[in-house]
């Protein structure tokens, strides 16, 4: 596989290697030690009871199935904030992570690329950034593997078009959850 730092440090894209011929494709969406070796959460050595909330792998998969022009985003859980290794199985995205880590000297910088069934490309967002995807394709499903639970007491999130953050959409007029219409600007969050 081949990982690509990006502009933000700690999240990372992966292009993993992928083996096709006329009957399909064949690639290895997640192997522990090469994930582990580029910085992505591995396998702990115990199912102990702190097991769970170690934020150091993965205890949640997730698949969402969106139209085109959907954008989901930019979410966060706050305390128990996820990390995600996120891929598009079906369709494409843009993908945005938004550092939300308060005092870092890349705190409100943001960073995308497009994800798709075509390019299988990963990214890896660390806990402590925010995340939102938008749809590019007629439809898309997309992967994620969390590092934490859903807790829906914890479920943040930053307005997607918060002109501090400036991330640069691919689509101006989004279809947008009732609850994504809501989101605080980066700068008002309650924490």
């Amino acid at each position: 596989m081949k990982v690509l730092e990006t502009s933000l440090p700690g999240v990372i894209l992966v292009e993993p290697r992928v083996f096709g011929d006329s009957r399909g494709y064949f690639f290895e969406s997640y192997h522990a030690p090469r994930y582990e070796e580029a910085g992505i959460p591995g396998p702990q050595p115990s199912a102990g009871p702190d097991f769970l909330r170690s934020p150091t792998h993965f205890v949640q998969d997730n698949l969402s199935r969106s139209v085109k022009g959907t954008l989901r985003g930019l979410h966060f859980q706050e305390p128990h904030a996820q990390g995600k290794l996120v891929y598009c199985v079906r369709g494409a995205v843009f993908d945005v992570a938004v550092d939300i880590r308060r005092g870092s000297a890349h705190f409100g910088k943001w960073f995308g690329a497009e994800l798709s069934e075509e390019n299988h490309r990963q990214m890896w967002v660390p806990p402590g950034f925010a995340h939102g995807f938008c749809v590019l394709s007629d439809s898309a499903d997309f992967f994620y593997k969390c590092t934490d639970l859903y807790h829906a007491e914890c479920d943040r999130g930053v307005a997607w078009d918060d002109p501090d953050i400036g991330v640069v959409w691919p689509l101006a007029s989004p279809i947008l959850s009732e609850k994504d219409r809501r989101l605080p600007r980066l700068r008002d969050l309650q924490r």
